[in-house]
């Protein structure tokens, strides 16, 4: 099947993709359903991933509804800690982090470089800390977004 010509969802994905390997804080990127991340630990982390969650067809443009997850292994020290406010470990210092990784994407989108090449952010972003248990503990950010791209299907020919 060609997808030659056509601005769609390989582009987003990959353009997405690319523009998260740009920053030193993410190792891997993966796609697809949340549940088929691989949390193990050949995982190369920090990890980013990747969800498209619908694509709404308006008049000129495809609207994506995207989740980017970024995540970090949290590292928890074996020595006691007296500060109770930051714990014995560097969730922190991840959270931080992998907030500054979504800061830059979704500022890529608002005014960058995908900006201009026409992948444009719609709305106000909200970001949401997560820290869950897998098989690793795994600290990081949620955000969900509208992607805007031109729909550029030619129904004449």
């Amino acid at each position: 099947m060609s997808n030659q010509g056509v601005r769609g969802f390989y582009q987003v994905t990959q353009t997405i993709k690319d523009e998260l390997l740009t920053d030193e804080n993410i190792n891997t990127v993966t796609t697809g359903d949340i549940s088929e991340i691989d949390l193990s630990k050949q995982t190369i982390f920090p990890l980013a991933h990747l969800v498209v969650n619908n694509v709404t067809h308006q008049e000129q443009v495809l609207s994506f509804n995207v989740s980017i997850f970024t995540m970090d292994l949290v590292d928890e020290s074996k020595d006691e800690t007296a500060d109770v406010f930051l714990g014995n470990d560097n969730e922190h210092d991840v959270l931080n982090t992998m907030l500054a990784v979504q800061s830059k994407v979704l500022q890529t989108l608002r005014y960058g470089n995908l900006y201009t090449t026409k992948y444009q952010l719609e709305g106000n972003p909200t970001c949401e800390p997560f820290k869950d248990r897998f098989e690793n503990l795994l600290a990081g950010w949620v955000s969900t977004f509208d992607v805007l791209i031109e729909n550029d299907v030619n129904i004449c020919d």
